[in-house]
């Protein structure tokens, strides 16, 4: 059994990730730290959980992580980046759900996140967690920086174009909107019930802390630098990601058959019939990427429409791929659930 530690479950990420591993059968959950609620049963702050998980939290100061094989940390930005090098000094693999070893470029992560990095000398080690385009560096990794939520949704959608160099990269489009969920388990205001029921908007349209993110993703898969133009919205809906992509065409393609042959191995990722329009219900708890491709008007613009829940393949779920590949068991084991409906 591979022994597993869980710095911070105490969040959505966190109680998903918990709700996976409980039932992934080659898994053993040792500790789950949580400062605030330190002794309390897992099962005590999420119900979901009692009779799957019964240890309580432990405080970070009195933790045993060094028993572990590999800990996830599932905790705000800037925390695992305090504590990666002295687990990976002890053989201890980490994936970070959080944002810390995603940017390559330290000084655009400080720029972005607002903070000095606490180990820069790990960053170009860690490997960026979207096994769609790095099944095989995962599969060597001590370190794995687990890609956010919107960043997985728009890269699967661009790639099949990106890689093909089909379309102009000058101009990409991606207009996201994503479930509450989303900002986290915190209380703030943006996000209480009066607030955020029965409305929808756009923010952070000058520049929101994904997008450098989803630049360089694209722009390796693309050899060259891309622009991008990238407006997050907030829904009136608990989970889901629903990412509509525009990109000007330069080549004249059958669309269909590119997405169908690209993702064709791809067990997380289905490419819908033409024609189809994916709902983020359609993906809701399961660790799916549905995505459509269509072509208005048979025009010169391509328009990508992707789909998934934002806590599972844009979080939970696809840590738990990770870490499957990282320890050579069967990619989708403990993540193959069918989505949930209604």
């Amino acid at each position: 059994m591979i022994k597993v530690g869980i710095v911070g479950g105490t969040g959505y990420t966190g109680v998903e990730l918990l709700r996976i591993l409980s039932q992934h059968p080659e898994i053993s959950i040792q500790e789950i730290t949580s400062r605030k609620e330190a002794g309390m049963p897992v099962s005590d702050l999420f119900p979901s959980l009692r009779g799957q998980v019964t240890l309580k939290y432990c405080d970070p100061a009195e933790t045993k992580l060094d028993q572990c094989d590999i800990v996830f940390f599932a905790t705000p930005n800037g925390v695992a980046m305090q504590q990666t090098r002295a687990l990976l000094n002890r053989g201890i693999r980490v994936i970070d759900l959080a944002a810390d070893f995603r940017i390559k470029d330290v000084s655009v992560w400080e720029k972005w996140y607002g903070m000095p990095h606490a180990c820069p000398e790990l960053v170009e080690e860690a490997v960026y967690g979207l096994p769609e385009i790095n099944r095989d560096k995962i599969k060597q990794a001590r370190l794995v920086a687990n890609p956010g939520c919107y960043p997985t949704a728009v890269q699967l959608g661009f790639l099949p174009l990106i890689k093909a160099k089909i379309v102009d990269t000058d101009h990409l489009v991606a207009d996201v909107k994503s479930g509450i969920s989303g900002a986290g388990r915190n209380a703030e205001v943006h996000t209480l019930f009066a607030e955020a029921s029965d409305n929808f908007k756009a923010y952070s349209v000058t520049g929101h802390r994904h997008l450098p993110e989803i630049r360089q993703g694209l722009s390796d898969a693309a050899a060259q630098l891309v622009n991008l133009t990238f407006v997050p919205h907030l829904t009136p809906m608990i989970r889901g990601i629903h990412a509509t992509l525009y990109a000007r065409l330069l080549a004249n393609v059958d669309l269909q058959v590119l997405f169908e042959g690209h993702y064709a191995n791809e067990p997380f990722v289905d490419v819908l019939p033409a024609g189809s329009h994916p709902e983020t219900r359609s993906v809701r708890g399961s660790n799916l990427c549905r995505i459509a491709v269509h072509r208005p008007q048979d025009g010169d613009m391509v328009v990508v429409l992707s789909v998934t829940d934002n806590l599972i393949k844009g979080a939970a779920g696809q840590a738990v791929q990770n870490m499957n590949l990282m320890f050579g068991l069967p990619e989708s084991l403990g993540i193959n659930h069918i989505p949930l409906l209604p």
